[in-house]
């Protein structure tokens, strides 16, 4: 039975650098193979793995619906889709990474996404972690949620308004009644010392703090200049933190 970890918070976070992170940590530490999904319409997953990302399911997805599709004698036009899709993962040796792209423009898709959700799903039984990287608004999660997410990661900065939105997120995955097992907070660019009023917005939620991350300038510089985050070292004070994170929650779930 595969895991799923799914990473969610506003746009600017820094939940790709989580799920980049987290990525590198499963990778280093034998968790492996990895499904990696990058969910959110404005992806950046690839860059902070150090992947070129060629194409996306939102791009074949395009094409197959604007073009007249010649299929294969012998071959159904699902088989010839589910080909297509299999042509956009990026292989890596420890993971592969599937980019979902912008999401689908005018049209009816309905066909095309049924196809899509199985696909995914057959897909992701095939790996024993599953790592997603989600927009805030869980539109990929909630198009599964037949599949258990083992740990739900809401990512927020150090703020009453960071606070508030990831309370949100919570409150979206109990209405689209997602099978989580286990959630929790990641406080991005914080001091040592949370400020009360944000530790009352953060208890509102009902989320446990998973770690407590500084600002820190080496990452915020490789992330403007979009080089592979994993390519920091990993005496970083964030990669620390997180690593003792994922590790005392792998020993809990395992």
């Amino acid at each position: 039975m595969s895991k799923m970890i799914a990473v969610a918070g506003k746009g600017g976070t820094g939940k790709t650098t989580v799920s980049a992170f987290l990525v590198r940590y499963l990778e280093n530490t034998g968790h492996t193979p990895i499904l990696v999904v990058d969910a959110d319409p404005n992806y950046t997953l690839g860059e902070a793995l150090g992947v070129e990302v060629e194409q996306t399911i939102g791009t074949m997805r395009e094409e197959f619906f604007g073009e007249r599709v010649k299929v294969p004698a012998g071959m159904s036009r699902e088989a010839l889709l589910e080909r297509n899709m299999h042509a956009t993962l990026h292989e890596r040796k420890n993971y592969d990474l599937l980019v979902m792209g912008r999401q689908e423009g005018p049209g009816c898709y309905c066909y095309l996404n049924n196809i899509l959700r199985k696909f995914t799903d057959t897909l992701a039984a095939d790996y024993p972690w599953v790592v997603i990287d989600n927009e805030a608004g869980m539109e990929h999660l909630s198009r599964r949620n037949t599949r258990k997410i083992d740990l739900l990661l809401v990512v927020a900065d150090h703020t009453i308004k960071g606070a508030r939105a990831a309370r949100r997120i919570v409150e979206l995955a109990d209405e689209l009644e997602l099978d989580v097992r286990d959630q929790a907070l990641i406080l991005n660019r914080a001091p040592e010392e949370i400020a009360p009023e944000v530790m009352e917005e953060i208890e509102k939620s009902g989320l446990r703090i998973f770690a407590q991350l500084p600002a820190d300038e080496q990452v915020a510089e490789a992330d403007a200049k979009g080089e592979p985050l994993v390519e920091i070292s990993s005496d970083n004070p964030i990669i620390q933190r997180l690593d003792e994170a994922f590790k005392g929650w792998l020993k809990e779930a395992l």
